[in-house]
């Protein structure tokens, strides 16, 4: 109401504010004009967050990401594991680097050729450096390996396990 009494031109100001000629403005209109912008502050603010939650950035160091892998060869060096790898949809041939904590771990000691794994670990120039690993199903590992995961496995039966007893 004040910023309309300055604004007014004419010296009676309630004689222009009951007239309707004044230039004060509707409280309703006001109060709907504050309701549409907050409105629109809202959800300018749920497309930022959400814009910030689906940005991945990429992998420093420190930080671990979940890959899976196929063993390729038999291994011979408990230390490094040749396999094929994929991160983000996109498998390579790599070696699979690990630890001495990983090393005692019973699963990474009976490790064979086509076994289909679940990796947590980094990326590293010599390879794969390993945090955590799981063995699972080759039917859980994503569709760029099932392929190589399912020839390794047609080879280990016709090609080596005839050889062993």
């Amino acid at each position: 109401m004040a910023v309309g009494i300055l604004e007014m031109d004419c010296s009676a100001w309630h004689t222009a504010h009951a007239a309707g000629t004044g230039r004060t403005q509707d409280p309703i209109d006001r109060v709907s004009h504050e309701h549409t912008m907050r409105a629109i502050a809202g959800i300018g603010c749920l497309v930022i967050l959400t814009t910030l939650m689906y940005t991945t950035a990429p992998a420093s160091p420190g930080d671990e990401i979940i890959a899976f892998a196929v063993v390729r060869e038999q291994p011979r060096d408990p230390s490094r594991i040749a396999a094929r790898v994929s991160v983000d949809s996109t498998a390579s041939d790599v070696d699979l680097l690990v630890s001495e904590d990983i090393l005692s771990n019973p699963i990474w000691k009976s490790l064979e050729i086509c076994h289909a794994l679940k990796l947590e670990g980094r990326p590293v120039p010599e390879g794969f450096h390993v945090a955590s690993v799981r063995v699972i199903d080759s039917a859980m590992l994503p569709m760029v390996l099932q392929g190589f995961a399912g020839d390794c496995l047609l080879k280990k039966a016709l090609e080596i396990a005839p050889f062993m007893d």
